[in-house]
């Protein structure tokens, strides 16, 4: 298994790409306004994006997809639309990313890495463009070499919770701009999870996303509709959960909360919780069976007939 963790990272920028990256504007008409009121952006306070030299990007205001292609000999018709982790506060772009769009590109699956709006805006803002990734990239799938119906989603972390918010309201009003694109179907083809943050109520809430999503004194009805795990219906889209036992910063309570409602909701469903490792694992090795979690997506995807050319089942 380790030497398989060793292809699927040190070795993965030496792939051949059908294409170099490129970046997709998701609002080329205009950003659309802040409507919480409290956020900076919604007072004129937003200042320059920031790159840190981790990799992490903070204080977006303009929000892109960037396009990563399959290796250019595996190309199945499958999309990923990845959605980074970092508490709301930031997006961890260059750990939960650029480093999974390059394994997914060995799987031939075309990636999409979301540069979302975060706390200068909070809700809805973050909803609203994942969401238009998704009508954007289905509105295009012929364009961009992909099949409209294996149009799925995976974040990390906080990025659990905007994929699996995008999972459950893909049709809400607070996820619409007006813009035509609201006429494309947002609704993601199949969900992958790892460490997600999932619930807004205590006690297994991550107070830093709640915060920087809802702000210091969000209303009782909004803590409930951003608790995800008590919007799960029959339409939810198949999913695949990931958690450490050891997270200490975002329980494993969490992904079980949401496989829980996606079993009562009769919803296609797996669920690995690891005994070793924290928070934000990325695809770091040495963590016992922890680390070979992308392996256990390569099977779920494969199961789901996602890997082959075949239409998703």
């Amino acid at each position: 298994m380790k030497r398989r963790l060793l292809l699927s990272t040190a070795l993965l920028p030496m792939l051949t790409l059908a294409a170099p990256p490129v970046e997709i504007s998701l609002w080329p008409e205009g950003v659309p306004p802040a409507r919480r009121a409290d956020a900076p952006a919604a007072r004129g306070e937003l200042g320059p994006e920031r790159l840190e030299a981790d990799g992490r990007i903070a204080n977006v205001s303009q929000p892109t997809l960037t396009v990563v292609p399959p290796a250019v000999d595996r190309p199945n018709g499958t999309a990923v639309i990845l959605c980074p982790g970092g508490g709301y506060a930031y997006l961890s772009n260059a750990r939960e990313g650029q480093q999974y769009a390059a394994w997914l590109s060995t799987l031939g699956i075309t990636t999409f890495i979301l540069k979302s709006r975060l706390q200068e805006w909070g809700h809805p803002a973050p909803l609203q463009d994942v969401l238009r990734a998704i009508r954007l990239v289905r509105s295009r799938a012929a364009e961009l070499g992909v099949a409209p119906n294996r149009i799925g989603v995976m974040g990390s972390s906080a990025g659990g919770h905007l994929v699996a918010s995008a999972s459950t309201l893909w049709d809400h009003a607070d996820g619409r701009t007006g813009a035509v694109l609201d006429a494309v179907n947002a609704r993601p083809d199949f969900a992958m999870l790892v460490y997600p943050v999932i619930t807004m109520t205590d006690p297994a809430a991550h107070a830093g996303s709640r915060r920087a999503l809802l702000g210091g004194r969000p209303a009782q009805a909004l803590l409930t509709l951003m608790s995800v795990e008590q919007q799960v219906t029959a339409a939810t889209p198949p999913t695949l959960l990931l958690h450490t036992q050891g997270d200490k910063s975002v329980p494993a309570d969490n992904s079980l909360l949401y496989f829980q409602a996606l079993t009562r909701a009769g919803v296609p469903a797996e669920l690995y919780v690891f005994e070793q490792g924290g928070h934000g694992i990325g695809m770091r090795d040495g963590l016992g069976n922890a680390s070979a979690w992308p392996r256990r997506a390569e099977d779920w995807l494969r199961q789901r007939g996602l890997l082959n050319r075949e239409a998703a089942r």
